[in-house]
């Protein structure tokens, strides 16, 4: 109360504002203050994917990816609790929730375990996003809802070994025959390759459009005409699987194609944004078990009779590194907040 009526009487000194006006500017910026805190909602799923992550991930997360092995049963489990189609709606068997959920959720899951983050966040932006986002209803209710319970996950191919993730330079060709597009070319890098029931995968239709002659396909895995590369050995996050797809003469139906013909590209740009914020969640969770095993080891490493928390040297390193994390957190958490609310969010200018 006494700093409220200090500033209320320095701004009526300085410009005539009633009392009242400036006590009211208080209670509302109190008011902001108090919504910076998650919604209730939030705060359950981020207290359950954190009790989920410490009792059934960060026990097997070493061992994982060691033994390149991928975590069916956990995967399987993150499926009932919807962790792996969080902003699907309920009528296709998701958990009907928004892209901050998603966001707190593939946080809590990558603290625990790295490689079951990056599974649970391709499946939910990648491959389930574009679907829901550009898919017809029939092939919605085909390519979303089998794909929620962790029986199913779904892979993302746009990477080729020539040109990255350039979508405007893809040499990965489609033809239509007849009832049937052929596919042909080669997909570089592909999380989840070689555990993967589905993939969305872009091709040339038109190579005389440049990137406007870029179109998306829905392709089952397995079928005839597509192969995987060898799984690659990462340093890290070796659990989720990562290869090559190789196409050579793939044939899938013409009711494939997702979106319209000549929208692969805007397909992929907008699914790669969407799909920044899970990278960014994932990075949040990493950094989040790296800080939590810092100040483990700094508060039983013993110097001079004391844990070596007590020298105000490390003290500075692990707050450095604390407020490090949380300003990226509440970044990626407004960026999140922005997507949910229809708004730009792929760049943030000043106000």
């Amino acid at each position: 109360m006494a700093a409220a009526a200090a500033l209320a009487l320095l701004v009526t000194r300085g410009g005539g504002v009633p009392r009242a006006r400036a006590l009211g500017s208080l209670r509302r910026l109190h008011t902001v203050y108090q919504t910076v805190e998650l919604p209730e909602t939030h705060q359950m799923l981020r207290q359950t994917c954190r009790d989920f992550a410490e009792k059934e991930l960060m026990p097997l997360a070493a061992e994982l990816d060691r033994e390149h092995r991928f975590p069916a049963e956990q995967v399987k489990k993150m499926g009932s609790l919807g962790l792996l189609a969080v902003e699907v709606p309920e009528q296709f068997k998701g958990a009907g929730l928004d892209y901050l959920a998603y966001s707190i959720a593939v946080e809590e899951i990558s603290r625990g375990c790295a490689s079951t983050g990056v599974i649970a966040s391709v499946n939910n932006s990648l491959y389930l996003g574009p679907i829901l986002k550009f898919g017809s209803e029939e092939q919605k209710h085909k390519w979303i809802s089998p794909f929620t319970s962790g029986d199913k996950i779904g892979c993302f191919a746009l990477s080729e070994p020539g040109n990255g993730s350039d979508a405007g330079a893809a040499s990965t060709v489609a033809r239509l025959d007849g009832d049937e597009w052929v596919l042909n070319g080669t997909k570089a890098w592909i999380t989840n390759a070689w555990d993967a029931s589905a993939t969305v995968v872009f091709a040339t239709t038109d190579k005389s459009l440049k990137h406007k002659g870029i179109s998306a396909f829905l392709v089952p895995m397995p079928t005839a005409g597509l192969s995987l590369g060898k799984k690659e050995d990462k340093l890290g996050i070796r659990a989720s699987s990562t290869a090559n797809l190789i196409f050579e003469d793939c044939r899938i139906p013409k009711a494939n194609l997702l979106g319209q013909l000549g929208m692969g590209f805007k397909i992929a740009m907008q699914t790669l944004d969407g799909g920044r914020i899970g990278i960014a969640s994932q990075a949040l969770g990493i950094a989040q078990a790296a800080l939590d095993c810092a100040v483990d080891y700094a508060e039983k490493r013993m110097a001079f009779g004391s844990p070596i928390t007590k020298l105000q040297a490390i003290q500075f390193k692990l707050a450095d590194m604390a407020v490090a994390l949380e300003s990226a957190r509440l970044l990626t958490w407004r960026a999140a907040m922005l997507k949910d609310n229809g708004k730009p969010f792929t760049k943030l200018h000043p106000q």
